[in-house]
């Protein structure tokens, strides 16, 4: 009997511990939305997409709990005195999930294939940076020919068109991820078998709409350092049935959040605001026949009120963007955004002004009062965008006499099309991907795959270049300056609406869910208390 008592007392004493030790934690089930359209780390082309891809790959560099780049695969590098390659020294113990020890080589074939004008990546114009890489891109050089070098199984020698001192936070977005040729075809992404990473976790299960989970990689150099042992990501396309969910307690965390509930949310207690370097626009297909005029596009610009939208739409502290490039990038003194200002005003009281100024353009484009003005189809995914849609609608009839009809389209369609450039108008957004206003402006370039609206100005393409190639950076600065003047201030080549704040719905018992201002949720030390 003493035996029996002293089991259990044994076995409650262990429960007990469990309870108040952080690396001893259930399965956190969490939702990010709806099927991804790719986790492929070359076919990234969104924050969902890469909240995946960055729990199961680990790139050259990674960030730590404050967002500060450290090293990843390699544990240290060197900068050339030039500034034009660094060499990077790979760890001997970074392997993959199946045991294998990562090599050079393979960032080198991960590089080319994103390089590569077939593979037609979204992110492509991210590597632009290295060497070669836009004459490949245009077809016009070999992917070989990329200025990336494996010197032996654990040292990578990256060679830039231009000293390129932000490479080390590029280098820690998942699509500069190392890839294993052997398991690359159409559909590798869907079974652990194949989709075989070098980051924390390590995929055991993919249910197509409706789960992805993933288990520690014990394998993983840095595994000791994970708290959380398994992540459930369960797919909602609806984030009022995800709300509904976490009430529940069947998820403890939404990367998306119900606008209409957002008091409610606060009220609860399940609300989380974060800080983003992020803008919400509308894309304007610059090909279609009527929004060619600038006039036009300036004049729907100005007949939006962006203020009731933050306060009374979104309502999660969003800034009424009067600019592309969002506050929270330095200058060369003080803010980018600070010093270069705004190319309309965005004040309340200002707002009856924008109005007569936008009625004024369109008449002088042929359009008095919206005669003869066509209708125009607004394209967006399920969510918020539908309701900001129907009030952007509402103002454009008041105030400019168009019409506009709004389709809703399942986000990897809706993706597909604002890529294709298959819309007139369409929602659209911008997260920075490292801390340096040519996140930005390098998007609008007439040969970038982020380029979504069809803008081609050689003068914006002249001035980005230059940023590019100096490494003086007054010069840098002031050309990024110039090229959002031509890109907004005199061409209107799309919309801002607003600069994003992070809202997501977190379970209280969820704790230390890293997310950093480019957005990326990291659920490494998370744990259920």
């Amino acid at each position: 009997m003493r035996k029996i008592i002293f089991l259990l007392i044994t076995v409650f004493l262990f429960l007990l511990s469990c309870g108040n030790d952080k690396s001893y934690v259930e399965t956190i089930r969490v939702t990010i939305g709806a099927e991804p359209q790719s986790i492929d780390p070359s076919f990234l082309s969104a924050i969902d997409s890469m909240i995946y891809a960055v729990h199961v790959f680990e790139g050259l560099t990674s960030k730590d709990e404050n967002g500060n780049i450290i090293g990843g695969v390699a544990e240290r590098w060197d900068i050339s005195e030039d500034g034009l390659s660094i060499t990077f020294h790979l760890r001997d113990n970074a392997k993959w999930s199946d045991g294998k020890n990562v090599v050079a080589d393979e960032f080198v074939y991960s590089f080319r294939r994103l390089a590569d004008p077939n593979t037609a990546s979204a992110y492509s114009f991210l590597i632009t940076p290295i060497k070669n890489a836009d004459k490949i891109l245009k077809g016009e050089l070999a992917t070989e020919k990329l200025g990336v070098e494996a010197l032996d199984d654990r040292t990578l020698k990256v060679y830039f068109e231009s000293p390129t001192a932000y490479f080390l936070e590029l280098a820690a977005i998942p699509i500069f991820s190392p890839l294993r040729k052997e398991f690359i075809s159409d559909n590798w992404t869907f079974s652990p078998k194949t989709y075989i990473g070098n980051g924390p976790y390590r995929m055991i299960d993919r249910k197509p709409d409706q789960i992805i989970s993933l288990e520690l990689n014990t394998n993983y150099w840095n595994k000791d350092m994970m708290i959380a042992k398994r992540i459930d990501f369960v797919m909602f396309s609806d984030v009022s049935t995800a709300y509904a969910a976490l009430k529940e307690g069947s998820i403890l965390y939404s990367y998306k959040v119900p606008t209409a509930d957002i008091d409610l949310l606060r009220k609860e207690g399940y609300l989380v605001t974060t800080p983003s370097l992020g803008t919400a626009y509308y894309a304007l297909n610059n090909t279609n026949e009527v929004l060619k005029d600038k006039r036009v596009r300036r004049a729907l610009a100005l007949a939006i009120d962006r203020n009731y939208i933050v306060e009374n739409i979104t309502k999660g502290g969003e800034i009424p963007a009067a600019a592309f490039i969002p506050y929270g990038l330095k200058d060369i003194k003080g803010d980018f955004r600070e010093n270069g200002g705004g190319y309309y005003s965005v004040k309340k009281e200002d707002y009856k002004a924008n109005i007569e100024e936008a009625k004024k353009l369109l008449e002088e484009a042929g359009y008095t009062n919206g005669a003869n003005f066509p209708v125009l189809e607004f394209k967006t995914n399920p969510g918020v965008g539908i309701t900001i849609a129907e009030a952007v609608q509402q103002m454009w009839k008041e105030n400019l006499n168009i019409d506009m009809t709004i389709t809703q389209e399942e986000w990897s369609v809706f993706q597909k099309n604002r890529q294709t450039r298959n819309y007139v108008v369409c929602r659209a957004d911008w997260i920075g991907d490292y801390l340096d206003p040519m996140t930005f402006a390098d998007l609008f370039v007439s040969t970038s795959a982020g380029n979504r609206v069809g803008y081609n100005d050689p003068e914006y393409d002249r001035l980005i270049l230059e940023a590019k190639n100096t490494i003086d950076n007054k010069i840098r600065m002031d050309n990024m300056h110039k090229a959002e003047d031509k890109l907004i201030g005199e061409d209107m080549a799309f919309i801002p609406i607003y600069h994003y704040t992070s809202c997501s719905m977190q379970s209280p018992k969820l704790k230390n869910v890293l997310v950093d201002t480019l957005e990326i949720r990291r659920f490494f030390y998370s744990y259920i208390e």
